[in-house]
C-alpha cells in the first residue's frame, strides 16, 4: 500500500471534501482525487462515497482511516524525536487554541513564559472543536487548548493526555443603552428573550442555555471572533455571551452575571501521543497563573 496515497486519503477523510483536502495538502483537487482512486484500486474497496453534506466513509474507509491515523502519528512522532535529538525543536512550542483563548489568555501566558525562556519561539494556530481531534492526534501541536460544557460528562480524546486548567464562567454582554444595562445584580436570562442575539453557533451549549431558560434565541449574527462579537454588542445590534476571560477586553459593553444556574466551561490542555514537549509543563503553569490573575 502506497503510504503517500494512504496519507492523502486520511486528509480527505477528515475534511470530508476533496477540495478542502487539496487546499490543506497544497495540491490540485484532480491530483487528490486521483490518489484516492488509485488507493481504492490498490486495495479493491470503495473508501468514500458522496452523501448529502459531503463525503462519507464506507465501512472499509472507516477501518483504513483508523490505521492511517496511527501511521501519521508514528511518522510525526519519529520526526519529533529526531528533531529533539538535534535540539532544533527544544526552544519551539506549537500551540493550538480556540478563538477566545487566542484573544488574551495564550498571548499573556507566552509573555509570562518568556521571562524564564527569553529565546523561546512560539507558533500559534487557531483550532475549532470540529477540527481539534485530528490535528492533535496528527502531532500538529505540542499542546492544544480545548473546552467543554461543565454540565456534561468529562470527555477524553483517546491517545492524548488531558490536563484540566480552570473553569471559565460566561457573562451576558449588553449594549450601553440597553434597558437592563443599569440594573443592579444579576440578570435573569428570560428577560432577554425578546432581544436579538449574537452567538458562536446556533446549536452550541450557549444557544442551548437560552432554550433551557424557556425561549428560542433570535440569532441575528453568528461569530466565533471575540472582536466581531464585541463590536456587534457595543453598537447595539444584539446581546451575547462573553467569556469571563475577556471581561477586561470589552470596552463599550456592559457585562452582567446571570441569575440562577449560569453557564461555564472547563478549559483544559491536550498533550498529543508520545513524549511531552520539554516546554509544555512550564506553559501549562503559565496558563494557570494567567487565568488566576484574570
Amino acid at each position: 500500500m502506497d503510504p503517500r496515497r494512504l496519507l492523502t486519503f486520511r486528509t480527505v477523510a477528515h475534511e470530508r471534501s476533496f477540495s478542502r483536502a487539496a487546499q490543506r495538502l497544497s495540491l490540485s483537487q484532480p491530483s487528490v482525487s486521483h490518489q484516492v482512486a488509485l488507493l481504492e484500486t490498490e486495495i479493491g474497496q470503495r473508501l468514500l462515497v458522496r452523501a448529502r453534506g459531503g463525503l462519507r466513509l464506507t465501512a472499509a474507509g472507516s477501518v483504513l482511516l483508523e490505521h492511517a491515523d496511527e501511521v501519521a502519528w508514528r511518522l510525526e512522532l519519529a520526526e519529533r524525536q529526531i528533531a529533539r535529538l538535534s535540539g532544533e525543536r527544544r526552544a519551539q512550542l506549537r500551540i493550538g487554541a480556540f478563538p477566545t483563548a487566542m484573544a488574551g489568555l495564550v498571548p499573556t501566558a507566552v509573555t509570562r513564559m518568556r521571562l524564564a525562556h527569553p529565546h523561546m519561539r512560539v507558533l500559534l494556530r487557531e483550532v475549532t472543536a470540529d477540527t481539534l481531534a485530528p490535528r492533535v492526534l496528527s502531532g500538529e501541536f505540542d499542546l492544544a487548548l480545548a473546552y467543554q460544557d461543565t454540565s456534561i460528562a468529562r470527555r477524553e480524546l483517546r491517545g492524548t493526555r488531558r490536563v484540566d486548567l480552570f473553569t471559565d464562567s460566561f457573562l451576558v454582554g449588553l449594549p450601553a443603552g440597553h434597558p437592563l444595562a443599569d440594573a443592579r445584580g444579576p440578570v435573569r436570562l428570560e428577560q432577554l428573550a425578546q432581544d436579538h442575539w449574537v452567538l458562536p453557533s446556533p446549536t452550541g451549549f450557549l444557544a442551548q442555555c437560552c432554550r433551557e431558560a424557556g425561549f428560542e434565541p433570535d440569532i441575528v449574527a453568528i461569530s466565533q471572533d471575540p472582536i466581531a462579537t464585541r463590536g456587534i454588542i457595543a453598537r447595539g445590534l444584539a446581546v451575547g455571551w462573553v467569556s469571563g476571560l475577556l471581561a477586561e477586553d470589552y470596552p463599550g459593553v456592559v457585562l452582567r452575571a446571570v441569575a440562577g444556574r449560569g453557564r461555564s466551561r472547563d478549559v483544559y490542555a491536550l498533550l498529543p501521543p508520545g513524549e511531552s514537549h520539554p516546554l509544555a509543563a512550564g506553559f501549562i503553569s503559565a496558563l494557570r497563573d494567567t487565568a488566576g490573575q484574570a
